[in-house]
């Protein structure tokens, strides 16, 4: 094996030196230089069955340290596979550097085999795509790659590495950029003053934090602020555990797609505060219809534009920074509800977390057989401690936990909220426990989800890393039938049959539990939790439950 230098290693030296633990990825005929190089390397290489799984992968490693997740592939369909992982991460504001081959200079710019434009594919769906021209480049271009992943708003970036560019030789001396960290920025005293102002005349205002808030690690900053001011706070599915749920001001999580408890919070307030939010977690015309509720968004960069969002004053800096600012500058106070002291309303807020709590304890009293959805979400409550991470698919199992799982800590349940990509959750849980290796890990996912990335129950296997998934399972997709049942009055082509779900788990290796009742599911939850091993339970759950849920809720026109 030569021992001279390569774009191939100067590329993993580049990585290495922006601290990058793994790779996630398939090899191709036209990486080979590359792969190898990373066995010289402190890179581990996660070889998965799908790409895919490489990009959920990255993502969530991405989402849950900050640093950019890798992942990797071939040219052509390798790379193409890489997109719906890739575009989740940018609609979820998650780092992730894309990495893929392509064909070689010499016949790049010709019709020829396997060739297609990645570029130009990948440059709608990241935040920076590009394609290496000559090996000296990569010092430069995988900085970029990074910074740009990494700051905020942070998504996916591309870089398209042609196959005789991964192969030259290059001339000794060639080294990474140093990586260069970004300062907070302090928030504007004349932004942070208005702001004071339009809180100073407010009635009745509302705190609602977003996926920005967990990035920027402001959990502290924003309980101190809602303590000081006296302020419900409301988070979205993404943002959930930045404020925790068992806080006397929290109001839980809006996201559901009717009218949820949390929706009275919102309707009561005249003032919004807005902390991390970003339009693509929810529609704000679901919090204000009438456009008539005075924003103040606090974020690190612009809010975006939308009839329904706008902003009176617009605070763009450090998200701690600015709510200790003006937390300090807002000179009086608010009672739990958002109301002044004053008005001596009824306990709003108080109200909405009694009918959360009722609801979750009615659920683990249910012993059903399919289970109901609500025995479920109070079983994996019950299951996992307080900083432990569910990852919940998309789906009808998503709804039901982002709506009703108490969660007390930042980034311990994770959704897909921006683009809602089903089929993350497998392969997002492999990444959860190599990103967090001291926390129990479960997948919550439907069956429709589990067969769009059950392969990688075989990487978790032979990677040796123990994570639990919880299939419900309904042998259909549960939530286009609810969808179908709400707006049309009946479903069609939603059902399909499911393999034995243990025997299929068992075939890869991994252990495989089925609850025969409902009693069953805590104490099987619990024994493959405490296993050290790749565990799948499957849960038959009736979502009858579904429509009795949305009828509820239509019917509730005041929260008392």
């Amino acid at each position: 094996m030569s021992t001279q230098e390569t774009a191939a290693r100067l590329l993993v030296r580049t990585l290495e030196a922006e601290g990058v633990e793994y790779v996630f990825g398939i090899p191709g005929e036209e990486n080979i230089h590359f792969v190898d190089a990373l066995n010289d390397s402190s890179i581990r290489y996660v070889l998965v069955r799908h790409e895919q799984a490489a990009a959920f992968i990255a993502e969530i490693y991405g989402r849950l340290t900050g640093r950019a997740g890798v992942a990797s592939a071939t040219l052509g369909p390798g790379a193409i596979n890489l997109q719906l992982g890739v575009a989740d991460a940018t609609t979820n504001s998650t780092p992730v550097v894309a990495i893929s081959a392509q064909v070689g200079l010499d016949r790049i710019y010709k019709e020829s085999h396997q060739i297609i434009d990645l570029v130009s594919l990948f440059r709608p769906i990241t935040k920076w795509a590009e394609l290496a021209p000559r090996a000296e480049a990569l010092p430069e271009m995988v900085r970029k790659a990074f910074k740009t992943a990494q700051t905020e708003r942070p998504g996916a970036v591309y870089l398209a590495i042609p196959e005789d560019v991964e192969a030259a030789e290059v001339a000794p001396g060639l080294a990474p950029l140093p990586v260069n960290t970004v300062r907070a920025q302090e928030p504007s005293p004349s932004q942070i003053a208005r702001a004071a102002d339009v809180l100073a005349l407010a009635r009745r205002p509302i705190v609602l934090a977003g996926h920005g808030a967990t990035r920027a690690g402001a959990s502290a900053a924003l309980v101190h602020f809602s303590e000081h001011l006296g302020l419900p706070v409301a988070t979205t599915f993404n943002g959930k555990g930045v404020f925790p749920d068992d806080h006397r001001n929290a109001l839980g999580a809006v996201g559901f797609m009717r009218r949820d408890y949390v929706s009275f919070g919102f309707d009561e307030a005249d003032v919004l505060i807005a902390v991390g939010y970003e339009l693509q977690e929810f529609d704000p015309v679901k919090v204000n219809p009438t456009a008539d509720k005075k924003i103040i968004h606090i974020h690190q960069f612009p809010a975006e534009v939308d009839e329904h969002y706008p902003v009176e004053v617009g605070i763009q800096g450090d998200i701690s920074r600015s709510l200790y600012a003006l937390a300090d500058a807002v000179h009086r106070r608010f009672d739990d509800t958002g109301a002044d002291r004053a008005h001596r309303r009824p306990p709003t807020s108080r109200r909405i977390r009694e009918l959360l709590r009722e609801e979750l304890a009615e659920g683990a009293a249910e012993d059903g057989h399919p289970l109901s959805p609500r025995r479920v979400v109070a079983d994996i409550r019950a299951a996992m401690g307080r900083e432990d991470i569910v990852l919940a698919d998309t789906g009808a199992v998503k709804m039901w936990m982002a709506r009703m799982y108490p969660t007390y800590e930042p980034n311990t349940l994770l959704v897909s909220n921006g683009l809602s990509s089903m089929g993350f959750a497998v392969p997002g849980a492999i990444a959860a426990k190599l990103a967090r290796p001291d926390r129990r890990v479960l997948a919550a996912t439907g069956d429709g989800a589990f067969l769009m990335n059950s392969q990688e129950l075989e990487t978790a296997v032979r990677e040796n890393i123990p994570i639990t998934v919880l299939i419900w399972d309904d042998s259909a997709y549960g939530l286009i039938g609810w969808k179908m049942d709400l707006e049309l009055g009946r479903s069609s082509h939603i059902t399909f049959g499911n393999p034995d779900f243990v025997k299929y788990a068992e075939s890869f290796g991994a252990r495989g539990y089925r609850v025969e009742a409902a009693d069953d599911l805590l104490p099987t939850l619990r024994k493959a939790l405490a296993d050290d091993a790749v565990s799948v339970v499957t849960v038959p759950v009736d979502y009858s439950h579904n429509l009795q849920l949305t009828d509820k809720l239509g019917d509730l026109t005041d929260p008392f």
